[in-house]
């Protein structure tokens, strides 16, 4: 029973970042903390941006909650931590090295939700108001990308 909870503690705080991402990304980045963000839509990227320092905020939360969860036998919190920890590393191996390329460490996923994905991310690097990112696309997107199979 213990494993199904804390399976869907980490579930849950996974999901649950995307819509923080989505919201931090729309009303920060793009609001009070573009001076941060702003090198990030630049055309060329450097190896290390101003906007990595976003990885840094969003890990806090994460190493708090797993630090003061383990403490006494792996509370809820370490799960949540976890979770959050869990959509740090996929939202930075899908994004900074699927889609801008940051790191070579894989080939091209060729598949239809990815290229719905990264058009998405590429538009709103082109001034469009996409800002969520695993999930959270616009649904046009993926309409395009599979409707172009049964053209």
């Amino acid at each position: 029973m213990y494993l199904i909870v804390d399976f869907l503690l980490i579930l849950t705080a996974f999901l649950f970042m995307e819509f923080v991402a989505w919201f931090t990304h729309k009303y920060i980045m793009h609001g009070f903390l573009w001076v941060l963000h702003k090198d990030h839509h630049k055309e060329d990227h450097s190896r290390l941006e101003k906007n990595d320092l976003f990885s840094l905020i969003f890990a806090i939360p994460s190493i708090l909650l797993i630090i003061y969860g383990s403490v006494n036998r792996f509370d809820f919190r370490f799960w949540l931590g976890t979770g959050i920890a869990l959509y740090g590393l996929a939202y930075f191996l899908y994004h900074d090295v699927l889609v801008h390329r940051r790191l070579k460490l894989f080939g091209d996923l060729n598949t239809k939700y990815f290229r719905a994905v990264i058009k998405a991310h590429y538009d709103h690097h082109r001034g469009k108001k996409n800002y969520g990112f695993l999930f959270m696309v616009p649904l046009r997107y993926f309409r395009e990308e599979y409707s172009k199979s049964s053209r």
